[in-house]
């Protein structure tokens, strides 16, 4: 392959992810031994709030008071397409039911989780969007509880535009917390009729921390890490746009990659010139976060051909990727590995981060290799059932025990010999011998 880094990312060396699994360890430990009386220490030692955990409809009628009329209507914008979307995957989804063979019928059903938790980031920037993109999908999957939680800033509460979009969206319970208490009481059920049975949403590396630690005992949508974003770009693309593009992916946080793969050197050249000035005309915190995050993981690899573009970005799986490209379906047919594809100049990462429809709950860290966003097939269980006559079980139960027996489960072999011998006690079969596993 021939490629060439333009710019290439320097990180610095990671020190503190020991550090933040201790500190969760730590506090799921104390969470779990304590319950609630740790939950709400952790509340107001780490966010100063002292206010209700769990916040009913009058209090966040009270909240969503300060929304202005022209923010309700936008979250409602986004509402319904993000509903919509999800709804066509939802009746994508289906049920069936097949007679495999005479007698043995098999079948798909489609049960959602019991209980969701919904986690909305509310720090440095009130994540409205992530309200809309977790608890909507989770109600179009008719899950039947979901509980919401978002952090809670000393007297001011939650985000009252969060609040809304939490109540439009269907949140059967919202509480006012947030980091690891907040998983730690989402998956132990400290504050709802049950613990949940997936948690998902984004949120700091504690928060990602926590959700690690906790799979198994539930599951969750992704093992987060900092947003990332990669642009594709070829020799008509407008340099000014691509670099507003990874500028303003870039203010996520100041360890949030963002990538150029570029069949331009002069395109990619351009970019990394004008890259310092978009950034700094960008207003703080966004301005050094875009600043920290540009000079130590920003990276414009330039190929020769676009089949080497496609190399580079699938080996990189990047969370989201933009194409400023000609021949947006051969990119859209050849592309593999992203968690989720923004095709034309027309369209950037920003619209599908807030309002455009399909989810922007994404996979990190390269797992776009192996998993997709959060859908809502992601609150929804596949399982399967059968059901066999006793002619079929005939069939069935003369392989499943010679199998068995191939295998040296000589238990399972007998659960097919009981039923042979019970159904059919005149015939003889042929059922096989431990010495064939022996052999």
């Amino acid at each position: 392959m021939t490629i060439e880094y333009l710019k290439k990312a320097t990180p610095p060396q990671a020190t503190i992810d020991a550090a933040t699994g201790e500190t969760v360890q730590r506090m799921l430990t104390a969470i779990k031994t304590e319950g609630r009386e740790a939950v709400e220490r952790y509340a107001r030692d780490l966010d100063g709030y002292h206010g209700k955990i769990v916040l009913d409809e009058a209090d966040i009628a009270e909240a969503v008071k300060a929304v202005p009329l022209t923010v309700r209507e936008d979250i409602a914008f986004a509402h319904q397409r993000v509903r919509d979307f999800a709804q066509r995957q939802r009746d994508s989804l289906g049920e069936f039911e097949v007679e495999l063979m005479s007698g043995l019928v098999a079948g798909q059903k489609l049960i959602p989780v019991n209980t969701a938790g919904c986690y909305v980031p509310g720090g440095r920037y009130a994540h409205a969007a992530s309200a809309i993109m977790s608890v909507c999908t989770a109600h179009v999957a008719g899950v039947p509880n979901i509980v919401a939680t978002s952090p809670a800033h000393k007297e001011a509460g939650v985000n009252p535009a969060i609040l809304y979009a939490m109540q439009m969206c269907g949140a059967h319970t919202v509480l006012a917390l947030g980091g690891v208490q907040a998983i730690a009481a989402l998956a132990y059920g400290l504050y709802a009729k049950a613990p949940a049975d997936i948690i998902v949403g984004p949120g700091n590396r504690f928060v990602a921390e926590a959700k690690r630690t906790l799979f198994g005992s539930i599951g969750i949508d992704v093992v987060a890490g900092p947003t990332e974003s990669a642009i594709i770009a070829d020799e008509n693309a407008d340099a000014e746009i691509v670099a507003a593009d990874l500028a303003g992916q870039a203010e996520h946080g100041p360890d949030s990659p963002v990538w150029l793969y570029t069949t331009s050197r002069a395109l990619g050249e351009k970019v990394i010139a004008i890259m310092p000035r978009v950034i700094a005309a960008l207003p703080e915190p966004a301005r050094s976060s875009a600043t920290a995050a540009w000079r130590d993981y920003g990276e414009v690899v330039f190929a020769p051909t676009r089949e080497e573009i496609c190399e580079i970005s699938d080996r990189y799986a990047p969370e989201h990727l933009q194409v400023m490209a000609s021949d947006l379906d051969w990119w859209l047919q050849r592309l593999t590995n992203y968690g989720s594809l923004f095709l034309g100049e027309e369209t950037t990462v920003a619209y599908g981060d807030k309002c455009a429809g399909p989810n922007h709950i994404l996979p990190t860290r390269g797992a776009a290799r192996y998993s997709g966003g959060l859908s809502v097939g992601k609150f929804i269980k596949t399982v399967t059932y059968q059901r066999l006559n006793r002619a079929a079980s005939r069939e069935v139960g003369q392989v499943a025990a010679r199998i068995s027996r191939l295998e040296g489960m000589e238990g399972h072999a007998r659960t097919g010999d009981i039923r042979l011998k019970k159904y059919f006690p005149q015939e003889q079969f042929e059922l096989g011998t431990l010495q064939g596993h022996q052999h």
